[in-house]
């Protein structure tokens, strides 16, 4: 069964006021909030990448000779200062929506610009997101099973223990997920300072005693690597983009933090010690082989401060791996919102901060994705060679994205615009095609799952639009039935009947049922539609907008952004303001409950007619998604073949 209330078609829509909010904030707890939620991902990645570039980069022998250890050292360090820095933080952070980031954020901003055209768009957006919930499920994985991992350095008798501990960690996660994040959150940006603290710290030693480390620093050395190694180093540069994951973070969270904030957090802490813990690393290797095995817990001395170093880094990793998953909340509710998926449960953990949901079925989906991981995979070398696929095409996707952007929004002209992107598209092209390598060792994961998300978004947009287009061949145009029964009243009875519609246009299939089965009216009738605007929040100004179509009828239209959930009694009592005399106690909603039914010829294959239908029964309630008082609810069922 599924509502006949669906979401409208994007329009474009002012909306103003959200990035001012930033303002009266203190500059230094945005900042300090970021390294704790934007830097999670990417600032756990010494924990693998550079053992991982280093053994791909020693082939066969396995023993890593000097000059491989500093061209993967001078990749890693350019690798950062290219992609990161150039590419995010120079550049793309520039491309905001209205105050907020993001690849679907980045996709609404590209087809306002590009208008009727912007198919190719949408396509490149839906692979984007569906990329990312592949990212969402592997980072928990990797990122919490390489911090237990360094138990094997405190003791190897812990090394039985490492993944059933890995598994009740992360269940433990997704447990508290419900209670919301803004208590925990408040801890995340000063764990996150002592850990980035830390390893830079630990660092400088190794650093004194092998000064010629430093020689990485020059990218000849990253360019001669390449140019020596051949198949080698193109395999290699799969496992240097390990550092670099995490940075689409940076541009998902602009909304919550700000530019300024993520940018010095970046610039002044996070880069400067991510680079000496890599140079740290790499000069341990240097002066001991042997220690590649584990460089990074190997920086720390063995007993108590090597225990300390796993705890740290265990809960450096659960914020790690929080920043993902309420990243894929985030990007849910906008996939559900632009019409890519059907509506789901959506809970506010928070009251001052509408960014925080819960989505109790995402929840469970990337939970048990998670530790099926876990247990597939059993160590974070070979889930290692999983990571990557998923972050690389959403980063290729984002560049194409982000050539549009900057082409049609910024006004630059197309080669302008393609002088500064293609360089970036250029060498994630080359990412890409490195990690593509390591699709059967695991890599197949993030593209099995992206894929199965592609096939879901794109069957709900498909089906959502051949249902609309069928369901209004069969409505009767409402101009012409609200003259109807202006001529010709039926029995009239007390009170305001509000019939939620997406099409405006022809008469709801609630009020058509409710003439036919009741045969009166109310004295009063509202028709509802609920639109998504391309921007991320609406003004409330601008959140209402009122039509009268004749003395007992009127249009309501009531607009949310693509980052709002929509409260349609909190929405309606703005139209108070505008004249309309609205009491909810005295209002009946009326919604059209429709059971779907594969038909002969629907314009989709009958595996996604099924699909569709499958997805729009689990779908979650009208009354609830637009948080309509149940009470108030009558729901009218047809039956409609697709």
């Amino acid at each position: 069964m599924t509502s006949d209330v669906a979401i409208s078609a994007p329009e474009t829509a002012a909306a103003n006021g959200h990035g001012e909010a930033h303002t009266t904030a203190r500059f230094g707890a945005l900042t300090l909030g970021s390294i704790g939620v934007v830097y999670g991902d990417i600032g756990t990645s010494p924990l693998y990448a550079f053992r991982e570039a280093v053994m791909a980069a020693s082939g066969a022998e396995g023993v890593p000779m000097p000059a491989a250890v500093l061209g993967v050292l001078s990749l890693i360090l350019w690798a950062l200062i290219v992609v990161v820095t150039l590419k995010y933080v120079v550049i793309l952070l520039r491309a905001d929506n209205n105050g907020e980031g993001g690849t679907l954020a980045l996709m609404a901003l590209a087809q306002r610009a590009v208008g009727t055209g912007g198919a190719t768009i949408v396509l490149l957006g839906i692979i984007s997101g569906a990329l990312f919930y592949g990212d969402a499920v592997i980072t928990p994985a990797l990122s919490v099973l390489s911090a237990i991992e360094g138990m094997k350095d405190v003791t190897l008798r812990f090394e039985p223990y490492i993944v059933p501990l890995t598994v009740i960690i992360l269940v433990g996660l997704f447990a508290v997920q419900s209670r919301g994040t803004a208590r925990v959150a408040a801890f995340f940006g000063p764990v996150m300072c002592v850990w980035f603290a830390v390893i830079a710290i630990a660092a400088i030693h190794p650093i004194i005693e092998q000064p010629q480390v430093l020689f990485a620093l020059n990218p000849l050395y990253a360019v001669s690597f390449m140019f020596h190694h051949g198949i080698i180093g193109f395999v290699t540069l799969g496992a240097v983009f390990l550092a670099v994951t995490g940075a689409e973070a940076l541009y998902a969270d602009l909304g919550h933090f700000g530019k300024r904030p993520i940018q010095t957090a970046w610039l002044f802490i996070v880069l400067p010690s991510l680079a000496l813990n890599y140079l740290g690393q790499g000069a341990l290797v240097l002066g001991d082989p042997g220690a590649i095995v584990s460089p990074f817990f190997q920086l720390f001395p063995q007993g108590f401060f090597r225990g300390c170093m796993v705890v740290l880094a265990t809960a450096a990793t659960v914020i790690a791996s929080q920043a993902v998953i309420t990243g894929a909340y985030s990007l849910t509710r906008q996939a559900i919102q632009l019409g890519l998926l059907p509506r789901f449960e959506i809970r506010h953990t928070s009251e001052a901060h509408s960014g925080q949901i819960f989505i109790p079925r995402i929840n469970q989906l990337l939970l048990v994705a998670v530790v099926l991981l876990v247990l597939l995979f059993r160590s974070s070398s070979a889930l290692a060679s999983a990571y990557g696929i998923s972050v690389t095409g959403t980063m290729v996707v984002t560049a194409m994205m982000g050539f549009v952007v900057i082409w049609k929004v910024w006004k630059w002209s197309p080669f302008a615009a393609a002088a500064l992107i293609v360089p970036f598209l250029f060498l994630d092209l080359t990412f890409l095609a490195a990690n593509l390598l390591k699709v059967f060792e695991g890599g197949w994961v993030p593209l099995a799952l992206g894929a199965l998300m592609i096939i879901l978004m794109y069957t709900w947009r498909r089906g959502s639009r051949l249902l609309f287009e069928k369901s209004r061949k069969l409505e009767f145009p409402l101009a012409d039935l609200v003259a109807m029964l202006e001529k010709r009243p039926p029995q009239r009875v007390p009170g305001t009947a509000v019939f939620l519609t997406s099409d405006p246009l022809s008469a709801p299939t609630a009020l058509m049922h409710s003439l036919k089965h009741y045969k009166v009216l109310h004295e009063k009738n509202v028709i509802l539609t609920i639109e998504t605007a391309q921007t991320p929040r609406i003004d409330p100004a601008e959140r209402v907008r009122l039509e009268q179509i004749s003395p007992t009828f009127s249009k309501v239209t009531l607009k949310f952004g693509f980052m709002e959930s929509p409260n349609v009694p909190k929405a309606l009592a703005i139209a108070r303001k505008l004249g309309w005399q609205f009491d909810i106690m005295s209002t009946s909603f009326f919604l059209s409950r429709r059971a779907l039914k594969p038909a002969a010829h629907s314009g989709m294959p009958r595996w996604q007619d099924r699909l569709f239908i499958s997805l729009s029964r689990s779908a979650n309630d009208a009354t609830d998604y637009f948080q309509i008082p149940s009470g108030r609810v009558v729901e009218v069922g047809t039956q409609v073949t697709i």
